[in-house]
């Protein structure tokens, strides 16, 4: 569209989960609801409209061997924005990917700077490998260098144990993350495990990625503190074949992802049941594709969530709880149109019919 070119969505545009409208405009880029003086010269577009998705556990800039280079990234970020992904929460890259935020065509991205992990207890090449005396130091520093958020590596297998173990001792989470607040960033961590979450929760921690470790005792504590969950269950469905690979050498540690997978769905749906905020994440990026965001809502319905719940955790509830706006008056017209209404079918989200972004029709 050209500069001063108006956009006329019509049809129903999901504005909330229990707002729709039959109608917006963009013009100058950002949404408006009033019918505005050139609308007769307006391109329209028909259908199914919702705010840009969200994928809150992603990594552009990343892939199996540790950082990528820019054209990679790119090309990263293009598939996420051809499917729909327009906001996106870096849950961790080694990369410098701020020149993307001078590209008008690639989806926005919230950093949580690099990965922060135990000395040889993560993915070679992913994270700043360090010990727990340095940990304030180097949260300090990812939160001055991201946009909000801190990613720790709370739990990884530990090879003394052949084991899912905890990386940190109390103390030091505690005081990282009160430093981390203190600058006012949030902190997230990586957890499959069960032993390591209660600690985190009672340290202060915002939320928690994967979180397969959950249970009837923990999931109460995360409602009481409102820590948010990204299940990232297209990820999980890889536990059995990493179980297999990892056999021979660590049978405990297999035996124990083999279990978290098993009861994957229902960790979820137990934690949605009792009001745990829940936000759809790929964790695309490391071994996993990108633009499987689509793929991710329709396991949240598996694993029991209302179709609105799970669009709202791609939706709604998710920049909400990022502090990103959606179709509202004056916001940057970043939205995805679809061909019949996705509360109907989630699966609609694997076909968007035009992506708006910034106000421009980009796919």
């Amino acid at each position: 569209m050209s500069e001063g070119a108006v956009l006329h969505l019509k049809g129903r545009v999901l504005v909330g989960p229990d707002e729709v409208r039959d109608e917006l405009w963009v013009v100058g880029g950002r949404v408006t609801f009033d019918r505005p003086a050139m609308a007769r010269d307006a391109t329209t577009v028909t259908g199914w409209a919702l705010p840009g998705l969200v994928d809150a556990h992603c990594h552009v800039g990343l892939d199996a061997h540790g950082p990528v280079d820019d054209a990679t990234s790119e090309k990263q970020a293009l598939t996420d924005r051809d499917a729909g992904t327009l906001l996106i929460r870096d849950a961790g890259s080694p990369s410098d990917t701020r020149w993307i935020d001078d590209r008008e065509d690639l989806p926005r991205i919230i950093r949580a700077g690099r990965h922060i992990a135990r000395t040889k207890r993560y993915i070679r090449n992913y994270a700043h490998e360090i010990e727990p005396a340095d940990l304030v130091a180097y949260v300090a520093r990812e939160a001055r260098r991201g946009d909000g958020w801190v990613k720790l590596v709370g739990d990884w297998i530990d090879r003394s144990t052949g084991d899912l173990e905890a990386c940190w001792p109390r103390g030091a989470v505690e005081a990282a993350i009160a430093e981390a607040h203190r600058l006012g960033a949030r902190v997230t961590a990586h957890c499959f495990a069960e032993d390591s979450l209660a600690p985190l929760v009672e340290a202060g921690i915002d939320c928690i990625e994967h979180a397969t470790g959950l249970t009837e005792d923990t999931i109460p504590l995360f409602a009481e503190r409102g820590v948010a969950i990204v299940p990232t269950l297209v990820n999980i469905a890889t536990f059995p074949l990493l179980a297999d690979g990892g056999e021979a050498k660590f049978p405990r540690w297999a035996e124990h992802m083999r279990r978290l997978h098993a009861r994957r769905y229902d960790t979820v749906r137990a934690a949605y049941d009792a009001g745990v905020p829940v936000f759809a994440g790929t964790d695309a990026g490391g071994s996993l594709a990108h633009g499987l965001v689509a793929e991710e809502v329709v396991e949240l319905t598996r694993a029991g969530l209302p179709a609105v719940a799970a669009l709202s955790a791609t939706t709604w509830g998710a920049r909400d709880w990022l502090g990103r706006p959606g179709l509202t008056e004056g916001a940057s017209a970043d939205l995805v149109v679809y061909e019949s209404d996705p509360r109907e079918d989630v699966r609609v989200l694997a076909a968007p019919r035009r992506v708006v972004l910034r106000g421009e029709v980009v796919g």
